[in-house]
């Protein structure tokens, strides 16, 4: 009795798929201008941009401005600076130092050409109104003719041991007529 190999078509299995490649796409793709690697560029140019706006304000005397202040660049170039301030004294006070800074930037090693100062849109406000005192101190309704007339209906088809025509009976006994 002679054992014959298997047939070859149950020994042949697919290759497994080569996962590093997926990585390295990743890796290239976060060391990309456009992925990972561009935002923390950006990042980090926002941060050193903030360090030396508040470093140009204390040199004009204006550096408890800088925690109200938020700064970026226009999107598509580096030449002008958007500034976003919390209120309209703080934004006019920058216009009137406008010169100014910008040279104090120039020193610190940012060049724009121009600065535009924005107001940031303010966060809406909930105002949560107390009740008038009308509303406080009435009194809790009862059941009108109707739902009064449906209850007693139901309670007269209930049987009478059952636990739901006692939590009926108690209801109809709580609210006033």
């Amino acid at each position: 009795m002679s054992l014959s190999p298997a047939p070859s078509f149950y020994m042949n299995f697919a290759p497994k798929p080569v996962r590093t490649k997926a990585a390295h796409e990743w890796l290239e793709y976060l060391r990309d201008s456009e992925g990972l690697g561009g935002i923390l560029a950006k990042t980090e140019d926002l941060a050193k941009l903030k360090i030396a706006l508040k470093a140009a304000l204390f040199e004009l005397d204006l550096d408890n401005l800088a925690p109200k202040i938020e700064a970026g660049w226009r999107s598509g170039g580096q030449n002008e600076l958007f500034l976003l301030v919390h209120g309209a004294s703080i934004a006019t006070r920058l216009q009137q130092v406008l010169p100014s800074l910008i040279n104090e930037l120039a020193k610190k090693g940012v060049i724009c050409a121009s600065i535009k100062v924005r107001l940031k849109p303010a966060p809406p406000t909930w105002d949560i109104k107390p009740r008038e005192a009308q509303q406080v101190s009435q009194k809790p309704k009862g059941f009108n003719a109707v739902a009064r007339a449906s209850w007693e209906s139901l309670l007269e088809k209930l049987a009478p041991d059952s636990d739901l025509r006692k939590a009926v009976e108690r209801l109809l006994q709580s609210k006033p007529k």
